[in-house]
């Protein structure tokens, strides 16, 4: 059942999105040659318990951590280990949380140090990519003009798109109805309305999209060995468009000029006046 919230479970939702992306910008500063995924997952557990959180990853299931650290071929799920990274890797780290009984959810990929030119095209279009899906949430829309609007733009620029995780509603459980995924054609699923939250998550593969799951039964790694990249936010269906829950206001401008960039085939860049950040 897709449940459109309240105010009130809005403001419960915008406050653990935002004290999750805090707690992941954090992290992003301490992604340097030399630190373990370990390492990250403590002073994220940390961070989320000094908040009076609780952590929304741990014992989900049976995973074992509070990120998901998923570095180069490894796509999401990725275990925090004791393995230092390196000059040249990426990271994904995907966390989550739970706060008054509400769940906050977002992820980015994280060059370090120096990576190569192959990378860093790949973080740029994966994170493009999530904002052209973000772009098309409004009432009215489908569920899965999301997933078209990913699809393209990642295709168009030589990359692929992960079939076999996708996004979820998101609110009083980690994951809720509906799955949106990063691919398909336009004009199908069920339509937005106002209240709904959502979690979309572009998954993105420098090779081909197929990908396997390890012995470790969490982590997907790219089958081709090729690079991976995953960024996620969390947005609210509002009557404009939407609102990103897990956007800081000091990533505010960034994030508009990411949708005002947004380039239309054989047009010129528009603005998306319906997309706001929570500020």
């Amino acid at each position: 059942m897709i449940v459109c919230r309240s105010q009130n479970e809005i403001e419960k939702l915008r406050r653990v999105n935002q004290l999750v992306a805090r707690i992941l910008s954090e992290l992003r500063q301490v992604v340097v040659p030399g630190i373990t995924t370990a390492d990250i997952d403590e002073l994220a557990e940390r961070r989320v318990r000094e908040a009076g959180a609780e952590p929304a990853f741990k014992g989900y299931h049976g995973y074992p951590a509070t990120v998901c650290a998923s570095v180069n071929e490894q796509v999401v799920h990725g275990i925090p280990s004791l393995r230092p990274l390196v000059d040249g890797d990426i990271v994904s780290i995907d966390m989550g949380a739970k706060l008054d009984g509400f769940y906050g959810d977002c992820a980015v990929t994280v060059p370090v140090g120096t990576v190569s030119p192959q990378a860093t095209e790949l973080l740029r279009v994966t994170e493009e990519a999530l904002f052209r899906g973000i772009d098309s949430v409004r009432p009215g829309a489908r569920v899965s003009d999301i997933g078209a609007a990913v699809q393209q733009h990642v295709e168009a620029q030589g990359f692929s798109v992960v079939r076999e995780f996708v996004g979820h509603g998101i609110g009083t459980s980690l994951h809720e109805e509906p799955q949106v995924a990063n691919y398909g054609p336009a004009g199908h699923g069920p339509r937005l309305s106002e209240g709904m939250v959502l979690a979309i998550e572009p998954m993105v593969n420098a090779g081909k999209p197929a990908v396997k799951v390890l012995s470790d039964g969490w982590t997907a790694v790219t089958r081709d060995k090729s690079l991976s990249a995953h960024f996620e936010h969390t947005v609210v269906v509002t009557r404009e468009g939407c609102e990103i829950l897990t956007l800081l206001a000091a990533e505010e401008a960034r994030a508009k000029q990411l949708l005002a960039g947004r380039i239309v085939p054989g047009g010129d860049a528009r603005e998306s006046e319906g997309v706001r950040a929570h500020s």
